[in-house]
């Protein structure tokens, strides 16, 4: 069958959903085997998404948005999954969309090959071996604008550029990196951000509500509302690692893990740290109501071919009943799923831990457990870097059963990093690495 036939039996499909014609359009699915298991712990299934066209995707949400894909399909859709209900289905985000670095004169710049493509809430179903776009929402401004992934503010985002690294691009003051998602009960979401780093709720249709970011950030000029409700001390986020994880405890408060700890007071003491935070948030109040220290592992342990304490990462953390949160420790290559409880003993909130004058810091302190830190105890639920089939860098995950969890990677659109990532023509020389929902059969419940 010609690939063309492919297209238009996909198209058909996704047209009985009610997904609009214009992104249907643009779907063409694929599939991969499952894995073998190895282990306690074992992969029962796998679905890939096929090729689809960035440029296709984006302009059937907001038509003109982009100009030029660069050959760039969709991805990223791996930053978190959150059930959708129906059995297979889910709910993911994209992040800021295709993005990577290269040297210019011995320094890194940052570029964003498609600058108009717009962070958006993707409906995925899984279909055999193949994942299947159901729905998108774009993330919008008040006056229905697209947010776009652009950084915010030049005194404390990297600059933008073009695709090749020679041309800056304008900040956005509504560029959101979006990570975390959850979907409340009365249809809205919650998605986190790394830039600000900050808490966003989002309508059913994908409009900014509120932006929540922490004291004193200063942020003007964004065409929706956004309240400085978070703690200082998080102005002191990592560049690209603030809010990564989110979930939604069954009260309906929220959980927020910084993905590395706070550069505090230094970027040197935030890179060689393994104490990152958690927060937690009331919707009903709008306010934070706890914060917590969590403690990652050795770097070796979690990944024992890595060595740089700077790689480890919080990307997901997921409700497990009550006050307990299954918390993804991670490298790229590897990670591991620890099981914690959010005692009322371990809040840290508004103490001197939250002062950015206190020396030595949270960050700084090599024991803090010793040092009077009331640090999340954890009991390690499963060590993904040993379960055959996982791929790498996963940053979503979801609960689909007492003993199944649904695994979704981060593709990163198939971009690389450096000068080789787009040929001559200014296409993109694909990575080859495609998003993939991976189930994992755990050999005890959580």
């Amino acid at each position: 069958m010609s690939p063309h036939a492919t297209s238009r039996r996909r198209v058909h499909r996704s047209l009985a959903t009610g997904l609009p014609l214009a992104l249907a359009a643009a779907l063409v699915a694929a599939g991969t085997a499952a894995a073998a298991p190895s282990g306690d712990a074992h992969v029962i299934r796998t679905a890939t998404l096929g090729e689809i066209p960035l440029g296709a995707f984006s302009n059937a949400l907001l038509p003109g948005s982009v100009d030029d894909d660069h050959g760039v399909d969709l991805g990223g859709m791996g930053s978190d999954i959150y059930p959708a209900g129906r059995k297979g289905e889910y709910w993911t985000v994209t992040d800021r969309g295709p993005n990577g670095q290269i040297k210019v004169d011995g320094k890194k710049r940052r570029t964003f090959p498609v600058p108009g493509f717009d962070p958006a809430i993707v409906k995925i179903r899984v279909s055999g071996d193949e994942i299947e776009v159901i729905d998108a929402i774009p993330i919008t401004t008040s006056s229905g604008k697209a947010v776009t992934g652009l950084p915010n503010q030049k005194s404390r985002d990297e600059a933008p550029y073009t695709y090749d690294a020679t041309t800056p691009l304008s900040f956005n003051p509504n560029g959101l990196d979006t990570e975390g998602i959850v979907r409340a009960g009365d249809g809205t979401f919650w998605l986190v951000d790394e830039y600000g780093p900050s808490l966003v709720h989002v309508s059913a249709r994908g409009q900014v509500l509120t932006r929540f970011v922490p004291k004193g950030l200063n942020l003007t000029g964004a065409d929706y509302p956004v309240v400085e409700a978070l703690p200082s001390v998080l102005l002191h986020r990592k560049i690209n690692r603030g809010f990564e994880g989110l979930a939604q405890l069954p009260c309906g408060d929220l959980v927020m893990a910084l993905q590395s700890p706070l550069s505090l007071p230094d970027t040197a003491a935030g890179e060689a740290s393994r104490t990152t935070r958690l927060l937690r948030f009331s919707p009903r109040k709008q306010a934070v109501t706890a914060e917590y220290a969590y403690r990652f592992d050795p770097v070796n342990v979690v990944d024992p071919s890595e060595d740089d304490t700077s790689e480890l990462k919080i990307s997901s953390v997921v409700a497990v009943g009550g006050d307990r949160l299954l918390v993804e420790e991670r490298t790229d290559k590897a990670a591991r799923l620890q099981l914690v409880r959010l005692g009322q003993k371990a809040d840290i909130l508004g103490g001197p831990w939250d002062d950015d004058t206190t020396s030595p810091s949270l960050e700084q302190l090599d024991d803090p457990a010793a040092a009077g830190v009331p640090v999340l105890s954890k009991r390690l639920a499963v060590d993904l870097g040993k379960v055959s089939g996982v791929p790498g860098k996963i940053e979503g995950i979801a609960r689909v059963d007492h003993d199944t969890l649904a695994l979704i990677n981060d593709n990163d659109f198939g971009m690389t990093d450096g000068a080789g990532a787009f040929d001559a023509q200014g296409r993109l020389v694909d990575s080859g690495i495609k998003t993939t929902l991976t189930y994992v059969r755990l050999p005890e419940g959580l």
